[in-house]
C-alpha cells in the first residue's frame, strides 16, 4: 500500500472463489445487509473490516489500514461494540498505532484556483425530469456565455498557475455544445495561454450527447478531452428520465452521435455517467451494456436532490442501489483477478483513494481551488451552485470573494458537520456533496459507509490476489 505498508500480522493469501455476474447479483442483497450493519458508526477513531484472515483495522487518523492478528481482532471488536473510547484508545496505544492528528479544526487556507467549470451554455434541448439546473437554465432565461467572458475565466484560471502546474477547464451547462463556437475558441485560447506559461491545461466536457457532430470527435481527440456523456440506462429507462423537451426519447440519437467518439478515442476518453433514480436501479445490467459499447469508464451517482423534488432516492432506494453497486464491485473483482479490464469507475476511484490513503476534511475542491462560472461571469462554489446564493463566490471582474470563501471553508470543514465529526468515514467522505447536503441534508450516510466498507475489503482481497492492478500506473493514476 502507498498509505501504510506496516502489518501487525503476516498476511496469508486470502481464499476468494471467483463468482459470475448472476451469482454476484444473487449474493449482493444479503451481503449488503451485513455490510450496512457492520459499517454503522461505533467509534470515531477506528473501524474493523472482516476478511478471511480475521480483520483489517482502519485507523481513521491518517486513513491507515492494518491486518490484525486474531487475538487483537477480538479485543478491538469488543471495545468497538461497547463504544468504549478509553478502551479503544488503550488498545491503539498498546498496539503502537498512536500518532499526532493529521487534521485539526483549522480550515483550509484558500489555494490558487486550479479548476473552473464554465456554464458555457445555460440552455438545453432535453427535458430531464430531475435536472438540478432547471432544464439547463438555472432558473433564469436561456443564454450563452460570450467568448470574452470565457477568456476572462481562462485568465483567472492561469493567473497564479506556476510553470509545470496542472489546471482543468471543464465545460458544462445546460448543454455545452449548444454554444460550440465559443467552446472551441476558448479551448484554443486556453491551450495557447497555458503553453506560453508552461502550464498543463486539461479539458473536460459533460454533454447529453444529442448535439454531437462527427468533427467533434476530431476536436476532442486533438485536445485530449475527457468527455462524459449522461446516459441513464438502457433505452426505455433513459428515455423516461432524459427525453427531449417535446417528450421524444433521446437514447437512439445519442448512441448514433456517440459512435465517432467511441471509435476515435485515444487521447480523448469517453465515459458514461448514470444518474441513479428509483426508476433505473438495474446497475449490473447497465454497467455491462455500457462497457460493451466501448466507454472508457462507467460511473453511477445517486440522485439525492432534484430542483423539482422528483425522482429523488429514498432510504429503500439507497439500500437497493448499494446492493447493485456491490454486485458490480464483485464483477469488477472477478474480472481483475482474471486479468480483464472492467472499467467500473466508482470501484476504480474508491480503490485508488484507499491505496493513496486519502485523508481530507472536505468532500471535494468546491469553493477552494474549484469554482463554477455562470454565463454572465458570476463565480460559485461549483457548477451545481450556479445561480444559487448559498454558493456565491464573487465574479470574474473582481475575482474570488475572499470573505465569502473564508466563511465557506470554515463552515464546510468536516469537523463542523454533524453527525460527521463522530463518524469513522469522515476523512474518506469529507461530509458529502455540499450542494446536496445544504439542500436536503444527509440522506446517503448508510450508503456511503456501506460502499466504503465493501471497497476497503475489496482492496485487501485484490492487494493479495491481484497486486499487479495497483502496480499499473494507469490504474493508480487515472486508468
Amino acid at each position: 500500500m502507498k498509505h501504510d505498508q506496516l502489518a501487525l500480522h503476516a498476511a496469508e493469501p486470502i481464499p476468494a472463489p471467483l463468482v459470475d455476474a448472476a451469482l454476484a447479483a444473487g449474493m449482493a442483497p444479503a451481503l449488503a445487509a451485513r455490510i450496512v450493519e457492520a459499517s454503522r458508526p461505533r467509534q470515531r477513531d477506528a473501524h474493523l473490516i472482516d476478511d478471511a484472515q480475521g480483520a483489517q483495522l482502519l485507523m481513521v487518523n491518517g486513513s491507515r489500514l492494518f491486518h490484525l492478528p486474531p487475538e487483537l481482532v477480538a479485543e478491538f471488536r469488543m471495545a468497538l461494540d461497547a463504544q468504549d473510547d478509553s478502551l479503544v484508545q488503550g488498545l491503539i496505544a498498546s498496539s503502537g498505532l498512536q500518532m499526532a492528528p493529521l487534521i485539526d479544526d483549522v480550515p483550509l487556507a484558500a489555494p490558487p484556483v486550479h479548476a473552473l467549470s464554465l456554464a458555457i451554455a445555460q440552455k438545453c434541448n432535453l427535458g430531464c425530469t430531475y435536472c438540478y439546473a432547471q432544464q439547463g437554465e438555472f432558473g433564469g432565461k436561456a443564454k450563452n456565455m460570450e467568448l470574452e467572458t470565457a477568456q476572462q475565466a481562462v485568465d483567472l484560471l492561469l493567473r497564479k498557475a506556476a510553470p509545470g502546474a496542472k489546471v482543468n477547464l471543464a465545460f458544462m451547462g445546460g448543454e455545452p455544445l449548444a454554444n460550440r463556437p465559443a467552446l472551441r475558441a476558448v479551448t484554443s485560447y486556453a491551450q495557447e495561454q497555458a503553453r506560453q506559461r508552461g502550464v498543463n491545461c486539461h479539458f473536460s466536457i459533460t454533454t447529453n450527447g444529442t448535439l454531437l457532430q462527427a468533427d467533434d470527435a476530431d476536436f476532442f481527440e486533438e485536445h485530449g478531452f475527457a468527455v462524459t456523456v449522461s446516459l441513464d440506462g438502457p433505452s426505455e429507462q433513459h428515455n423516461r428520465l432524459r427525453p427531449f423537451k417535446g417528450g421524444k426519447g433521446s437514447f437512439d440519437k445519442i448512441i448514433e452521435r456517440l459512435a465517432p467518439l467511441l471509435e476515435r478515442q485515444r487521447q480523448m476518453q469517453v465515459s458514461a455517467r448514470v444518474t441513479v433514480t428509483p426508476f433505473n436501479l438495474n446497475l449490473p445490467q447497465t454497467l455491462d451494456l455500457f462497457i460493451g459499447m466501448g466507454f472508457h469508464s462507467v460511473g453511477f451517482s445517486p440522485l439525492l436532490r432534484a430542483s423539482n423534488g422528483q425522482a429523488e432516492m429514498g432510504p429503500e432506494d439507497m439500500e437497493e442501489m448499494l446492493q447493485g453497486m456491490i454486485a458490480c464491485g464483485l464483477a469488477f473483482e472477478q474480472n481483475v483477478m482474471l486479468g480483464r479490464r472492467y472499467p467500473f469507475m466508482n470501484m476504480q476511484n474508491a480503490l485508488r483513494e484507499i491505496q493513496r490513503g486519502t485523508h481530507r476534511p472536505y468532500p471535494c475542491g468546491a469553493g477552494a481551488g474549484y469554482f463554477g462560472v455562470s454565463a454572465e461571469g458570476e463565480l460559485s462554489a461549483c457548477h451545481r451552485f450556479v445561480g444559487d446564493e448559498a454558493g456565491k463566490m464573487g465574479n470574474l471582474a473582481e475575482g474570488v470573494d475572499q470573505a465569502r470563501q473564508t466563511v465557506w471553508l470554515e463552515q464546510r470543514h468536516v469537523h463542523q458537520q454533524q453527525p460527521c465529526n463522530a463518524c469513522w468515514a469522515r476523512y474518506l467522505c469529507g461530509g458529502g456533496c455540499h450542494h446536496e447536503v445544504l439542500a436536503r441534508g444527509r440522506s446517503a450516510c448508510d450508503y456511503i459507509r456501506g460502499w466504503l466498507h465493501y471497497t476497503i475489503g475489496a482492496h485487501g482481497r485484490l492487494g493479495q490476489l491481484a497486486p499487479a492492478w495497483f502496480a499499473d500506473p494507469g490504474n493508480a493514476d487515472g486508468d
